[in-house]
């Protein structure tokens, strides 16, 4: 049975009277504004409960982390979209933040799954790990949280993100299992894959109690927060009508082969 018909539907997200707004039980005016940043705001949203001093830290460097990478799939969607859309900042936004997904960004859900899962299986982390990367090598599968096209020979961020994690002191759990696959993949590569900064976020959110399902939406309240400098930019420089312009031209048309067919 649908678990609407089974009970009483209700939200305990927020309601509002004519003089006052509450929020998860708590008095927006006089408990939330001025007193909660916006991030630990998006903690107590997601989990419902409010955040401690690491958890609150930790979810900050994560959403920084992801905030702003330069040109983009998302950027320049944005771009192209602020500039056939203008004065609809919302729809400019919108359209770039729709391919975070399992190619970009939004691979850290796959990444924080199998974290999840070597925690929870327990016992040896690395005969875990050596199980899932070849797994992944017979099905000709990337590992998600690892490579990156450019970040060579590791990903700066990831660095800083699991110094982190170390500086705060992490339980860790998801921390080694994810070590652990990077020196099982080495292994089997023969040689050094990267942890990405999607992989190591992974692991932090993983750590900090951030649900799996949420995982993608931390990634796109991140990069929500870098796309109004892309659109600024854009009403400055007119990116957008080039790009156009460049692509139009780097793909000609074509006529299509003769198959022979009727």
């Amino acid at each position: 049975m649908h678990p609407s018909k089974q009970r009483k539907l209700a939200t305990n997200i927020a309601t509002s009277t004519e003089t006052s707004i509450t929020v998860r039980g708590k008095d927006l005016v006089n408990e939330l504004i001025g007193h909660r940043t916006y991030t630990e705001m998006v903690y107590f949203l997601t989990t419902g409960r409010m955040p401690g001093a690491t958890e609150t830290k930790v979810l900050d460097a994560c959403l920084v982390t992801l905030m702003e990478h330069g040109m983009t799939i998302s950027a320049i969607v944005t771009r192209l979209i602020a500039d056939n859309v203008p004065g609809e900042s919302q729809v400019a936004m919108a359209a770039g933040l729709l391919p975070i997904g399992s190619v970009f960004v939004g691979t850290m859900e796959g990444c924080a799954r199998i974290l999840r899962e070597g925690v929870e299986r327990g016992g040896d982390a690395e005969a875990f790990a050596q199980a899932v990367v070849a797994d992944h090598m017979t099905r000709k599968a990337a590992l998600p949280g690892f490579g990156h096209r450019l970040h060579k020979p590791d990903d700066p961020r990831a660095l800083r993100l699991l110094a982190i994690g170390e500086e705060l002191d992490l339980k860790g759990d998801h921390i080694r299992v994810l070590r652990a696959l990077g020196v099982a993949l080495d292994a089997a590569l023969g040689r050094h894959m990267t942890i990405n900064a999607t992989g190591a976020i992974a692991a932090l959110l993983c750590e900090i109690g951030i649900p799996l399902e949420a995982m993608r939406a931390m990634a796109v309240v991140s990069r929500a927060g870098g796309l109004p400098g892309h659109i600024m930019e854009e009403r400055r420089t007119g990116s957008g009508r080039r790009i156009w312009r460049m692509v139009d031209d780097a793909i000609p048309y074509e006529p299509p082969e003769d198959d022979g067919g009727a």
